[in-house]
């Protein structure tokens, strides 16, 4: 595929599959690399009073089937392909190191480069099955990147056919349950037909976006707060680094509220929302406030203690990039920015935390009516249009 030549649009279907909801979207995929989204929806997953893996599942798809049957309806067209991005904690990602070197130079070529990355996903594989107390899972890989190559010390783009002594390759790696990717793919197929779904992972669609909008900035930390767990990646020189998750969300401060206070879910929701923006009853806000500050302490030494195992003697970078449901972001922000991380990393400076709301995006999708602007979507609508769709014409990851 020629830089110039030209591609019709296409029509691509994605769903994003998160902790606290499932989106999805049709958009036009164009060579511009500006995504035409004509149809949006999202559907929260139920949550419970205590979390069951199996019924958070089944809430899971319930939401999925929920909006594949709503874009269905919509008749806007027939896709001609379908991805499916998964959000923590639907898949495991590593970014991974490959050393190869010889005394006598060799030749890079892809056989040999084929080799490596398959050597190295059975390691990654074999290693989080000792993590995983059901041995028995049987994993699919979805995601193989390689996002830098170097040889014999200097990176270059075009490695293939190269002669070299030594070899670097930094590949990011992802994979996901092969029951739980079926139960997705039959449960889309119900209402769109496809010879294959796409999946990839959130991970890496986040770190590209936010590495390609924010050029100034080469080390900065990625952090996705869902429903029930907070993700954390670490960049350092452009690159996707470390990741490292802890299994509490937005949904643990909804349950704390319920459980203290005494009342369901859905009320300490909204006393939540109420008590964010100096609007609950002074009774209610007096316990609200004690319960909350409990509550905001604990994420904030699990967030401290994840940023320190991540860090590994390695300074944290100062630029926040946040995704969250937009009515607590300030919340989030706010409780990072109370506390000073000097006891647990050593970072580089305060931190500044830059909130990646649907404003943060102009200009990089457009919207048809009735499209929804939420910003994971148009996170995953450009990773795919750029860099899956037409990476011959917008690049690589």
């Amino acid at each position: 595929m020629g830089i110039f030549s030209k591609n019709k649009n296409k029509l691509i279907l994605v769903f994003n599959v998160g902790s606290s909801n499932i989106s999805g979207a049709l958009f036009w995929a164009q060579n511009s690399g500006i995504p035409k989204i004509i149809f949006s929806d999202i559907e929260p997953i139920h949550i419970e009073d205590k979390l069951d893996i199996n019924k958070f599942l089944s809430s899971a798809m319930q939401s999925l089937d929920a909006v594949a049957g709503r874009i269905r309806k919509a008749n806007m067209g027939t896709p001609q392909e379908v991805f499916c991005v998964l959000s923590s904690p639907w898949h495991v990602s590593q970014t991974r190191i490959i050393n190869f070197k010889k005394n006598t130079p060799f030749i890079f070529t892809a056989r040999l480069a084929e080799s490596l990355v398959q050597k190295e996903i059975s390691l990654f594989e074999e290693e989080n099955l000792k993590k995983d107390s059901n041995a028995d899972t049987a994993n699919r890989t979805i995601e193989v990147k390689n996002i830098k190559t170097i040889l014999n010390g200097y990176e270059t783009s075009e490695p293939l056919n190269q002669k070299t002594k030594e070899l670097e390759m930094t590949v990011f790696i992802s994979f996901g349950e092969e029951k739980f990717l079926k139960t997705i793919e039959d449960n889309i197929a119900k209402y769109f037909h496809f010879n294959q779904i796409r999946f990839s992972s959130f991970s890496l669609a986040f770190f590209t976006i936010v590495r390609d909008m924010y050029i100034q900035k080469e080390n900065f930390l990625l952090l996705d707060i869902g429903g029930e767990v907070t993700s954390i990646s670490m960049v350092k020189k452009n690159i996707l680094r470390e990741g490292i998750t802890f299994p509490i969300g937005r949904n643990f401060f909804t349950r704390g509220v319920a459980r203290d206070l005494g009342c369901t879910l859905s009320e300490a929701g909204s006393l939540i929302s109420l008590f964010k923006d100096g609007h609950a009853e002074e009774s209610v806000a007096a316990k609200m406030t004690i319960t909350m500050g409990q509550l905001r302490t604990e994420w904030l030494k699990s967030f401290q203690e994840s940023l320190a195992n991540l860090s590994n003697d390695i300074s944290i970078p100062a630029t926040i990039y946040l995704s969250t449901d937009k009515d607590l972001a300030d919340f989030f922000c706010q409780t990072i920015k109370s506390e000073q991380f000097n006891q647990y990393t050593l970072t580089e400076s305060k931190f500044e935390i830059i909130f990646l709301d649907t404003s943060v995006f102009h200009g990089i999708a457009v919207f048809a009516e009735p499209a929804i602007r939420e910003p994971t979507l148009i996170i995953n609508s450009v990773y795919i249009n750029r860099f899956l769709i037409y990476p011959a014409t917008m690049g690589r990851v």
